[in-house]
């Protein structure tokens, strides 16, 4: 099994957090992980994303040019990154940043409105953590033990308050990603 993971949007949107708790979670699992970041020297705000590779064997190369799966959340990253998903791979993506859904028909495409049932929640910083239980609902890579484990080990231990929050928030994104082409 290797699964190959960009997750991609703006500076503050939590996607290098949310590549960081899935690389924790992956190495909990006792995975061979891979977490490489990229973002603008303007951080909030500018672009930034994350490849993340999951693997039960050992990885060649944390450079990649195509993935299993691409996690958007602005259409930038849509621009850029759709075509990079391998045929019969996934793309997943939040409603609220994108204008012009994916076209593509040989890949799985699934959306969710994780923005907005984080501000229903009245818990907008929990976005990312909706996004990562869709995610986690398509393709179930990691145990949700390990993905707790994964957020104890990225999170200072003084906002370790807020795990039952985030965990809540996972389990909600688990259940309103909807698929919009599932091969």
């Amino acid at each position: 099994m290797q699964e190959e993971i960009i997750i991609a949007g703006f500076g503050g949107q939590g996607v290098l957090s949310m590549g960081k708790i899935l690389a924790y979670s992956g190495v909990m699992q006792e995975m061979e992980v891979s977490w490489m970041p990229s973002y603008g020297p303007e951080m909030r705000g500018g672009t930034a994303n994350v490849t993340v590779i999951l693997s039960d064997s050992r990885i060649g190369s944390p450079i990649l040019h195509e993935y299993d799966t691409a996690i958007i959340l602005n259409q930038q990253s849509m621009d850029k990154f759709e075509s990079q998903v391998k045929p019969g791979g996934t793309l997943l993506y939040d409603i609220n940043g994108v204008i012009h859904p994916p076209t593509r028909t040989d890949i799985n495409v699934y959306k969710v409105d994780a923005t907005g049932e984080a501000v229903r929640m009245k818990s907008p910083k929990t976005f990312n953590m909706m996004v990562m239980g869709s995610y986690l609902k398509i393709k179930p890579v990691v145990k949700m033990e390990n993905v707790i484990k994964g957020l104890k080990k990225s999170l200072p231990e003084r906002h370790h308050h807020l795990i039952p929050m985030n965990e809540k928030a996972i389990e909600r994104g688990q259940s309103i990603v909807e698929g919009v082409n599932v091969l």
